[in-house]
């Protein structure tokens, strides 16, 4: 499957990557080749192969989240020790900008 230099300066704007013409042409032929590799996937026979995600056995371990009481005491000794809040809400750094 060929990618063409506009894909690549499409996909670059959504990702917001300033590229220069000789990056873009330069990951359009990387990028072809890549799918064209891929696409030999396509003629390997699957039929009778289950899904899976993973093959290790390995699963995650998980907790139920439960909210714990506290002593008022614990809990005003907690936001004191807070270096920025608003009264009893405590600021942290942004995680989306």
């Amino acid at each position: 499957m060929p990618v063409s230099a506009e894909d690549v300066a499409h996909i670059a704007k959504l990702a917001r990557l300033s590229l220069n013409e000789q990056e873009i042409e330069m990951y359009a032929t990387q990028l072809s080749g890549i799918f064209s590799y891929m696409s030999l996937l396509d003629e390997v026979d699957t039929d009778g192969v289950e899904q899976t995600c993973q093959v290790t056995g390995l699963e995650d371990i998980t907790r139920e989240d439960l909210a714990v009481p506290i002593s008022d005491e614990q809990r005003a000794a907690l936001i004191a020790a807070f270096p920025e809040r608003v009264g009893d809400l405590l600021k942290v750094q942004a995680v989306f900008t």
